[in-house]
């Protein structure tokens, strides 16, 4: 990795390309992370994706969605069986 080295980054639901600015010789938080890159993906790929990403990312359910019906829950128990 050097400096101004581009990179494709791509997960199943979201694509990303980054330019490096900055080397860093240790691991450090998010918030640190990102002053050290460019991110140059296409402005239609973020609006896509910036929505849903958290949840096809993590699973876990969207902000101020609620609790899970008992449906839910059901088709969630099924899944794990």
């Amino acid at each position: 990795m050097a400096l101004g080295d581009q990179y494709e980054v791509k997960t199943e639901h979201k694509k990303w390309v980054i330019e490096v600015t900055s080397l860093m010789h240790h691991r450090v938080q998010y918030e640190e992370a990102i002053k050290h890159y460019i991110d140059l993906s296409p402005e239609e790929n973020i609006d896509k994706y910036q929505s849903s990403s958290f949840v096809f990312n993590t699973g876990k359910r969207k902000s101020k969605q609620g609790r899970p019906t008992k449906k839910e829950k059901r088709k969630l128990d099924d899944f794990w069986d």
